[in-house]
């Protein structure tokens, strides 16, 4: 067995060299040769493009955008858009190596990519943020495609955003519905696919639940981040009987030691932006929320937010990840060394590819799905996921998210090889 390139005590990791991290000693357990290893970290392709905005005032600002393609060895390049300040290369390289791991651990047909684009969201109007989208979209329109690259919403795009990206994509190259996934229902967009990332996270959160003998009614759940993943995984938790006992947001956080009413935190961030002040509940810190003495936590809000800093203060029996890299390498290693469950980004917040993957199929096929043979799909793909990473877990002794590895790295791995590439 080849020895690992990076020490696990290892500080301050940028987001690709962290990806890695744990590539290498899932390429350890399988005795992937050097030279496969520096093939399939590589990014195939890597396009930067300048983007000129007129301001609504009429003055002229650039803006700097990103498509980074991982892999392709087992499909069409699959990944999301996020418009934020830290979407610069590195972030956007390592987020598109996620996806290329991520599509093979749940077996869908799709090699990973990720877009971004440097910006506030909140410095843009509507009309500004739609003309940056349209620039965008001509800046890497020679790159994506239905059969080529699939972009999808993440942090800080949308359903609409992509519905500008169907548009402008369809006025150059004809009507492309499947160019991106995420779309709206009206333009080809599939139900069940803005819930899937958070309903994912509980199918596996029920998986790993079960394999612990614990009972869902007494098992208390903890969520950092209420958008769009924490809100629906939120909602999932609660409705299938779990005791949700606290949430977060940018503004705070919300405590309640006999269970959350979720739908009424639902409603009140419809109207009022926030979580913060709800009835019937105890304000805390974020920081708080981290540490509270609860079975299951789930940060689904940025990257990083657990950490050397902060892991000792810990509690949770089981973290599922519903953002991505919201544990450093070395807080995750202390995790596994007490005997945390972490259930890896990878695999828990996989259901918003999954059912992206079944939105591209029905616009393949021109022809809708109902939602309940949707949530049926989802239900039986991350199901049939957690036990594949969890066999491998106990084959080789090692966490869930080495496990997870594994499983993505054999699969492009026999792809590769398949296709003459290894």
């Amino acid at each position: 067995m080849e020895p690992q390139r990076r020490s696990s005590d290892q500080r301050g990791m940028k987001p690709f060299e962290a990806v890695n991290f744990f590539f290498d000693q899932a390429a350890d357990i399988i005795d992937l040769p050097l030279s496969a290893r520096d093939l399939l970290q590589t990014p195939e392709k890597e396009l930067r493009v300048r983007l000129p905005l007129r301001r609504d005032d009429g003055s002229l600002d650039t803006f700097i955008g990103y498509r980074v393609q991982h892999n392709s060895s087992r499909g069409p390049y699959k990944g999301g858009i996020r418009y934020h300040p830290t979407a610069d290369l590195d972030e956007v390289r390592a987020l598109s190596s996620l996806m290329t791991w991520k599509t093979a651990v749940v077996d869908v047909p799709y090699g990973g990519a990720k877009g971004g684009i440097e910006v506030d969201t909140s410095t843009l109007s509507k009309p500004e943020l739609e003309r940056l989208t349209r620039a965008y979209t001509r800046a890497i329109g020679d790159v994506i495609g239905p059969s080529m690259d699939i972009p999808a919403p993440d942090m800080a795009t949308n359903a609409q955003v992509m519905a500008w990206i169907v548009d402008e994509y369809s006025q150059r190259f004809g009507h492309s519905p499947g160019v991106v996934t995420g779309k709206p229902i009206e333009l080809g967009g599939s139900p069940g696919r803005t819930e899937a990332t958070g309903t994912g996270c509980i199918i596996c959160l029920d998986q790993a639940v079960k394999a612990a003998g614990m009972d869902r009614t007494k098992t208390t759940v903890a969520i950092q981040g209420f958008g769009n993943v924490g809100s629906w995984a939120a909602w999932e938790a609660y409705d299938r009987g779990y005791k949700v006992v606290a949430a977060s947001d940018v503004r705070g956080a919300v405590y309640c030691p006999d269970g959350l009413d979720v739908q009424a935190l639902i409603e009140r961030t419809a109207e009022h932006g926030s979580i913060v002040d709800a009835a019937g509940t105890q304000e805390i810190s974020n920081d708080d929320l981290l540490a509270l003495d609860v079975d299951v936590l789930i940060p689904a809000a940025v990257a990083g937010v657990i950490n050397p800093g902060n892991v000792d203060t810990i509690r949770a029996k089981v973290i599922v990840e519903g953002a991505n890299g919201p544990i450093t390498p070395k807080a995750d290693e202390q995790l596994a060394e007490g005997g945390v469950l972490v259930v890896p980004d990878i695999l828990a917040n996989a259901g918003g590819v999954t059912v992206s993957y079944l939105e591209w199929v029905q616009n393949i096929q021109r022809f809708r799905w109902q939602r309940s043979r949707i949530m049926g799909e989802l239900e039986t793909t991350l199901t049939s996921s957690y036990r594949m990473v969890a066999e491998r877990s106990r084959k080789y002794g090692v966490s869930m998210r080495l496990a997870a590895f594994v499983v993505g790295l054999e699969r492009v791995r026999d792809a590769s090889d398949l296709r003459g590439m290894l």
